[in-house]
């Protein structure tokens, strides 16, 4: 133990970061795709039929559910950090993610009971997860010097990817042995993870001065972003005898109202004196075009993983 221990001391801090944090980016992507292929055998397991029209919303929030929390969350858990401390909520984040881990394993109850209970164990892990992804960037930016970050970002944007793409078939594998096994698989890395983190990490940036919480912008991305999603989601919902739901007055003013309060979220941050996201970055035409690119970047990627994954349950299909 003490060899170890001194192996570790003569390791840069940097490549400590590094390893931590793409552990912990990968686990928070793994997770976001691993019950997609999975989903199957779990509604099996809780004895659910999520192709009901009664059960299907079950179906929806356990696909998009964590998405939705990670989605809606990072920009403030990442101000959250600036203000507390980002090691000490990297580290915080690793334990909501493993207690969701072992939640979900661990679900008591079976039938429409289940689902919901399954459902606000995902929205705890979905913390989680926004924590580990909202924190990574940050820490890896504070350890490594200029002319590394990029690279070491990059590292740990491959391995969100690799994450998503490894969720997709860790999940088909486990599905096929033990369906409670699909959220098994992260507890014993969320405490490994949050271990490391605990023993290893430590605070490089000054903690910022603030004069306080921009209510305001937080409410309105929050509720914009979280509006807009839900609206999303059930949109692919059948609607009287449409087999979508894009012609539901709820759905379209849902998306409405969202994006509403999305245009609502741009003008209130040029108005504060401590907005919660500084618009004038996109001012700064690299940071405006690397924005850019990794929102086609998303669209083409969900798209290749949405088709991958019809394909892969096509077995289980009707």
């Amino acid at each position: 133990m003490a060899a170890t221990k001194g192996i570790l001391h003569r390791v840069d801090y940097k490549w400590i970061a590094l390893s931590n944090t793409t552990l912990g980016v990968t686990m928070a992507a793994l997770n976001s795709s691993i019950v997609l292929i999975s989903l199957p055998a779990i509604f099996r397991g809780l004895n659910v039929n999520p192709l009901e029209p009664s059960e299907s919303g079950y179906l929806l929030w356990m696909l998009l559910g964590y998405m939705v929390i990670t989605a809606t969350l990072l920009v403030t858990l990442g101000r959250l950090s600036d203000m507390w401390g980002r090691v000490k909520l990297y580290n915080l984040c690793f334990v909501i993610f493993t207690i969701g881990s072992i939640l979900l394993f661990l679900t008591p109850s079976s039938g429409n009971t289940g689902a919901i209970e399954m459902i606000i164990f995902r929205l705890i892990q979905g913390v989680g997860g926004g924590f580990l992804i909202a924190n990574s960037a940050a820490i890896l930016t504070d350890a490594f010097p200029a002319n590394e970050r990029g690279t070491a970002l990059g590292l740990n944007m491959v391995a969100v990817l690799a994450g998503n793409l490894l969720g997709l078939v860790v999940g088909g594998i486990l599905s096929t042995l033990w369906w409670r096994s699909v959220f098994l698989v992260s507890v014993p890395i969320g405490i490994f993870g949050t271990i490391w983190a605990y023993k290893m990490l430590r605070e490089q940036a000054t903690k910022r001065s603030y004069k306080g919480m921009d209510l305001a912008g937080n409410l309105c991305l929050g509720l914009g972003l979280t509006i807009f999603l839900v609206a999303m989601t059930y949109g692919i919902e059948p609607y009287g005898t449409a087999t979508t739901g894009w012609g539901n007055p709820l759905v379209l003013g849902g998306m409405a109202l969202g994006l509403l309060l999305i245009v609502a979220f741009v003008i209130v941050e040029t108005k504060v004196a401590d907005p919660l996201f500084n618009m004038a970055l996109f001012k700064i035409r690299a940071f405006s075009l690397g924005c850019a690119a990794q929102l086609l970047s998303s669209l083409a990627f969900g798209g290749f993983q949405f088709a991958l994954i019809v394909w892969l349950q096509g077995i289980w299909l009707p």
